[in-house]
C-alpha cells in the first residue's frame, strides 16, 4: 500500500481540494471480500483428525480473541435484526451511505439535539478494514468521515450486501479483547452464534455502540434494542430490568476456555513442532484418529473412576500405528479428574518397572546365551555388587524354582530378569536399550543390577516406539511427523536401524503373547489374554508409583501408563489392574472389526519339541521357538550350576564351641547395601534379622524393635545402625546398614 503515506500527507493539509483528490486513492485500494476472508485469522488454531474432525482448540494469540469465521447463514436471524435495527435500519435500501441518517444528524447538530449519529454498517467495515477511516480519540474528522463515506459507496459497487454484513459481523470489537461475532458468543453466552436468542443478541448489539460500557448502561441499551424490535414487530414492550439482570450476568461470564477438546497435550506438541518460519494456519490437519482418541480418553477416565479410593488420580495412552509409526491417540492426563491435568504424561519421565525386561531376553536370545526353554532358577539371591549386597525378590515374596526363560519372562519373575542381566551384562544392556531409542541420562553402572527391573527413568513416547520395534521384527524407526509440513522440503528417508535380530523379536513376541506361559503370576483369566493375537507386558515401579501395560497387536502398538503425577504411590494396584484393563479396551476396539494374525517366523528361527525332566517341578512338555542351531529336545535341573551369589543357609542355633562366646548378629552383615525392589510394596519386603542367641534385644537407630534370634524387620531408605543388646541395655554387637530404593545413588536416602 504504497499510497497510504501520500494520503496521510494529503489528509493533514488543510486545503480541501488536495483532501478530495486524495480520498479516491484510498478507497479504491480497499480489499475485496475474498482477500479479506483469505487473511482473516482466528485467535484459536483448530487441531484436526485424519479425516477432518476437530479435536481440540487451542489459543495461539495473546492479543485478541477472535474465533472462526462464520457465515451469515450461520448467524440467528434475531441477532441480524437487533444488528440492523441498532446500527443500521436501512442497510438493504441506501447504497453505503445513509442520506436521511446525515441530514437527521446534520438537523440535529445544528439545533444541539442528540441523534444516533449517520455512520452505516458499510462506513463502519471501511473503518475496520483501513486504519484510516477509524476513529480518532473517539471523534473522526472530516477527512475520515468524508474518507469513509468514499469507501462505503466503493465497496457497496464491489461487494455484495451479504458479504458486506458478514465481514462486519466479523471483524467488529464487542468488548475488551472479544474480535467477532464467533468469539463473544462463545466467551459471554457459551454457545455458537446461530443460537443466541432475541435477548443475547440485542446485548451483543448494544455491545457494538459502546463496548466497553458498564454493564447498568449496556443492559439498558440492550432494551432499547429490544423496544425497537417490539415496536416494529408489533410486540409487547421488554421488562428493562429483566434485560439488566441478564446483561449483567452475561458480562461477568467467560466461557470460552484457551484450551478446550479432548486432546489438549496433543495440540501444545503439534505446534511446539511446527516448522519454523511457516505461518501457522487456522487449521491442522494431523495423524490422530478422533474415534480412538475418544475411546482412550473415556476409557481411562472410567477405569480411573472405578479406582477409586486406591489414590490413583492420573494417567496416559499413546497409540502408534506399527507400519507408519503414525500417532493414532494421545491422552496425555486424565483431565478433570487430575489435579495436574497439565502435565503431559506421555512425556513424563517414570520408572518403567519390568517393561524393560523384554528387550533383556531379547538380547539374551540374540547372544544364545538363552533359550525359550533354557532353565533359570527363581530363587533367593544376594548379588554381590561394587555398592553391596543387591537382593531382588519376586512381586508375591515367593520363589517359582527352575523356571524356563519362557515362563521367567511372560510372568515376569524378577529374580531370573536379574540372573538374565548378571549374564549379558550391564554395560551389554544398557547399549542394547540405546538401540530400540532408550537412551538413560546416567551411565550403566549408576543403574547396576536394577536396571532389569526398571530402575531408570523413561517416558511412554519413547518407550511404547520400542514395542513398536519388536512388532517390527526389530527394527527400530522414530514415529512418524505429528503433521505434514505446508511446504515440506526435501529431506533424507527417517532413521532406522535394526535394534535386535528379527529372530530374537519373534521368539520374545510370541513369549509375551502366551497366555499359559502368563499364567503363574497373572492366572488364565487374565485382561490381558485378547480373543486376537496379541503381546504384552506390564510394569510396576518402585513404591508402586507407577504402572504400565505396553503391548502390540499385528497393526498397532498401545501403551498405558497409571499413576499420579506428584509421584505418590498408589495404594494395591498392579500392572495388571491399574493400566492393562485400558490397554485392552483400546486394542479392543481397534480390533473390533479386523483381524490380528500372528507374525509369521522370519528366517533363522525353528520350532522344537521340547522335554522336561519328570518330578523336578518344571515346565509341561511343549513347542518351542529357536534360534537355528541353539534347539534341544530335553531340559533337566542342574542342582549343582552355580548360582548368582547364593546366601548361606540361616544359623538356626550357635554351634557347641561358640556357647560360651558373646551373642553376635549373622544376619545382615556390616557394610550391607539393601536395595528395594521396584516391583514389589514396601510393606512387603521384609528383611530376617538374625543373631546367634536368642536371649538378646534388637536396637535400630537407638529404639527397640524386638528380642529373639530372629526378626522380620521392614527395612526403610537411609542409613542405619543395628545392634543387639542385653536386658540391662548393653551393646553386644552392631553392624551398619544402608537401604535404597533400586536405582537410586548410594548416597543415604532419608525418606521412601
Amino acid at each position: 500500500m504504497a499510497w497510504l503515506p501520500l494520503v496521510r500527507q494529503a489528509l493533514q493539509r488543510p486545503g480541501l481540494a488536495v483532501l478530495l483528490l486524495a480520498l479516491p486513492w484510498a478507497a479504491q485500494a480497499l480489499p475485496s471480500y475474498r482477500e479479506v476472508r483469505a487473511e482473516y485469522r482466528p485467535s484459536h488454531t483448530l487441531i484436526l483428525a485424519a479425516d477432518g474432525q476437530e479435536v481440540h482448540s487451542l489459543r495461539t494469540n495473546a492479543q485478541v480473541r477472535q474465533g472462526q469465521w462464520v457465515a451469515l447463514s450461520e448467524v440467528s436471524a434475531a441477532l441480524r435484526l437487533a444488528l440492523l435495527a441498532s446500527e443500521d435500519q436501512r442497510f438493504y435500501q441506501h447504497s453505503g451511505v445513509d442520506w436521511q441518517a446525515v441530514s437527521a444528524a446534520a438537523w440535529g447538530n445544528l439545533w444541539h439535539q442528540k441523534t444516533r449519529g449517520a455512520s452505516t454498517i458499510t462506513m463502519q467495515l471501511a473503518g475496520l478494514l483501513d486504519e484510516d477511516w477509524r476513529n480518532a480519540a473517539g471523534r473522526r474528522s472530516l477527512g475520515q468521515k468524508l474518507g469513509q463515506a468514499v469507501a462505503a459507496t466503493r465497496l457497496e459497487r464491489s461487494w455484495r450486501k451479504d458479504d458486506i454484513l458478514e465481514a462486519y459481523l466479523n471483524l467488529v470489537p464487542f468488548r475488551g479483547e472479544l474480535v467477532g461475532l464467533d468469539a463473544l458468543s462463545r466467551t459471554l453466552f457459551g454457545k455458537a452464534p446461530h443460537g443466541l436468542d432475541g435477548h443475547e443478541a440485542a446485548i451483543a448489539a448494544a455491545l457494538i455502540r459502546g463496548p466497553n460500557a458498564t454493564a447498568p448502561v449496556v443492559g439498558q441499551r440492550a432494551c432499547g434494542v429490544l423496544q425497537s424490535l417490539a415496536a416494529l414487530q408489533q410486540r409487547p414492550a421488554p421488562d428493562c430490568a429483566a434485560v439488566r439482570w441478564r446483561t449483567e450476568q452475561v458480562l461477568s461470564a467467560r466461557l470460552w476456555p484457551a484450551s478446550s477438546g479432548m486432546a489438549p497435550h496433543w495440540a501444545r506438541r503439534v505446534l511446539a513442532q511446527w516448522p519454523q518460519g511457516q505461518p501457522l494456519p487456522s487449521r491442522i490437519t494431523t495423524t490422530l484418529r478422533a474415534d480412538v482418541q475418544r475411546v482412550a480418553l473415556q476409557s481411562l477416565q472410567r477405569h480411573l473412576r472405578e479406582l477409586q479410593g486406591h489414590n490413583v488420580e492420573d494417567g496416559a495412552v499413546l497409540v502408534l500405528d506399527n507400519a507408519s509409526g503414525q500417532v493414532l491417540a494421545w491422552v496425555g492426563s486424565s483431565g478433570s479428574l487430575s489435579q495436574a491435568h497439565e502435565v503431559d504424561g506421555v512425556l513424563a519421565q517414570r520408572q518403567p518397572g519390568s517393561t524393560l525386561k523384554p528387550f533383556l531376553y531379547a538380547q539374551a536370545v540374540q547372544q544364545r546365551r538363552l533359550t525359550a526353554a533354557s532353565l533359570i532358577e527363581d530363587s533367593a539371591a544376594h548379588i554381590n555388587t561394587g555398592a553391596g549386597l543387591y537382593i531382588p525378590q519376586n512381586y508375591d515374596r515367593r520363589f517359582k524354582g527352575w523356571v524356563s526363560a519362557r515362563v521367567a519372562l511372560a510372568a515376569s519373575l524378577n529374580v531370573p530378569a536379574v540372573r538374565t542381566l548378571a549374564m549379558v551384562g550391564v554395560e551389554d544392556f544398557y547399549q542394547q536399550l540405546a538401540q530400540f531409542g532408550l537412551d538413560l541420562p546416567q551411565p550403566a553402572g549408576y543403574y547396576g543390577y536394577s536396571l532389569a527391573l526398571g530402575s531408570s527413568e523413561l517416558d511412554l513416547l519413547r518407550l511404547t516406539n520400542a514395542y513398536r520395534a519388536l512388532a517390527n521384527g526389530g527394527r527400530w524407526q522414530p514415529i512418524a511427523p505429528l503433521v505434514a509440513p505446508l511446504h515440506p522440503a526435501p529431506s533424507a528417508p527417517p532413521a532406522q536401524r535394526q535394534a535386535i535380530g528379527p529372530q530374537a523379536a519373534f521368539i520374545v513376541g510370541d513369549i509375551l503373547s502366551d497366555s499359559l506361559a502368563r499364567a503363574p503370576t497373572f492366572g488364565l483369566d487374565s485382561v490381558l489374554t485378547t480373543r486376537f493375537w496379541s503381546a504384552v507386558k506390564t510394569g510396576t515401579s518402585k513404591d508402586m508409583r507407577d504402572n504400565w501395560a505396553i503391548g502390540w497387536s499385528q497393526h498397532y502398538t498401545v501403551g498405558v501408563w497409571v499413576g499420579n503425577a506428584s509421584g505418590a504411590a498408589m495404594h494395591e494396584v498392579s500392572g495388571s489392574s491399574g493400566a492393562a484393563p485400558v490397554w485392552a479396551e483400546v486394542l479392543g476396539y481397534l480390533h473390533r472389526a479386523q483381524p490380528s494374525l500372528a507374525p509369521p517366523p522370519p528366517a533363522g528361527v525353528v520350532q522344537h519339541s521340547v522335554q522336561f525332566a519328570a518330578g523336578q517341578g518344571l515346565d509341561a512338555n511343549r513347542q518351542e521357538w529357536f534360534l537355528s542351531g541353539t534347539e534341544q529336545t530335553r531340559f533337566v535341573r542342574d542342582d549343582n550350576a552355580p548360582r548368582a551369589a547364593p546366601r548361606a543357609a540361616p544359623r538356626t542355633a550357635p554351634a557347641e564351641d561358640e556357647k560360651n562366646f558373646a551373642p553376635r548378629i549373622d544376619s545382615p552383615a556390616s557394610g550391607t547395601i539393601l536395595a528395594l525392589d521396584p516391583d514389589i510394596p514396601p510393606a512387603q519386603q521384609r528383611l530376617w534379622l538374625r543373631a546367634s542367641s536368642p536371649a538378646v534385644r534388637w536396637r535400630l537407630n537407638g529404639h527397640i524393635l524386638g528380642s529373639g534370634a530372629q526378626l522380620a524387620w521392614l527395612p526403610m531408605p537411609g542409613q542405619h545402625v543395628l545392634e543387639i543388646v542385653d536386658a540391662q541395655g548393653r551393646r553386644l554387637d552392631a553392624v551398619t546398614v544402608q537401604v535404597r530404593g533400586a536405582g537410586l545413588s548410594g548416597k543415604p536416602q532419608g525418606k521412601p
